[in-house]
């Protein structure tokens, strides 16, 4: 067993419930911890909602290819669309780290590539695990963060 960790965003219909179903999904029989939920503006030139956004840490032996995949079902299950890049979502998941494993496939790039500049991913994963995360990371990140609470605290 080991931990991955997993971003979930939202900014379409009722994002809490959509990250609350991506959370069943991805979790599915292993043991997990979320972070708090974060509100934080969107990224890239696609004007749209604010997202919301937590991480998810799970104990898993499943492989990042795995978790791709689960991802994948968890997006179409809320019915994610991929008609405009970086655009609105329903929900959006992110395999970002899988243990102490790399994957250089295109598919699936472990550590997820662009995560240590988002602030929607650093401040969420800090909570969680704190030594993954440094200061100055934190401060040189991109993006308006606002913590909310819980997920359970939503509604």
């Amino acid at each position: 067993m080991r931990l991955a960790y997993i971003s979930l965003g939202s900014n379409l219909g009722v994002r809490a419930e959509h990250l609350r179903a991506g959370v069943i999904m991805l979790a599915s029989s292993e043991p997990y911890r979320l972070s708090r939920v974060y509100e934080t503006e969107p990224v890239g030139d696609v004007a749209q909602e604010d997202f919301l956004n937590l991480v998810l840490e799970l104990e898993t032996d499943a492989t990042p290819r795995e978790l791709l995949e689960r991802a994948h079902q968890a997006e179409a299950a809320r019915g994610r669309s991929r008609e405009v890049h970086w655009g609105p979502r329903t929900l959006d998941a992110d395999v970002l780290l899988v243990g102490e494993e790399t994957s250089e496939d295109p598919e699936i790039l472990i550590p997820h590539p662009r995560m240590y500049e988002r602030a929607f991913v650093l401040y969420p994963l800090a909570e969680l695990a704190p030594t993954l995360v440094s200061a100055e990371q934190l401060a040189a990140s991109v993006g308006r963060v606002v913590a909310l609470g819980t997920l359970e605290s939503l509604r």
